[in-house]
């Protein structure tokens, strides 16, 4: 596997991880003005896959887009 396959494969979980941790969020955020115990769950669940997200982006954003040609040193 090359290395834009692995980026491209990591940018796709990023985002993944963001709009379904949102989405959990949100979906806890509802279900939590209807008085049921399982929003908690949802809303923590939701916050923490989307801190995964953020700190997996942060992380791909330091990555070097093109490896570093070694016959240039």
């Amino acid at each position: 596997m090359n290395r834009s396959t692995t980026l491209r494969r990591l940018d796709a979980l990023i985002w993944v991880l963001v709009y379904g941790g949102l989405l959990a969020l949100v979906l806890g955020l509802s279900v939590g003005t209807l008085g049921d115990s399982s929003s908690g769950w949802l809303v923590a669940g939701g916050a923490l896959v989307t801190a995964l997200g953020v700190l997996l982006f942060i992380v791909r954003a330091r990555l070097p887009a093109e490896p570093e040609d070694a016959s240039r040193s």
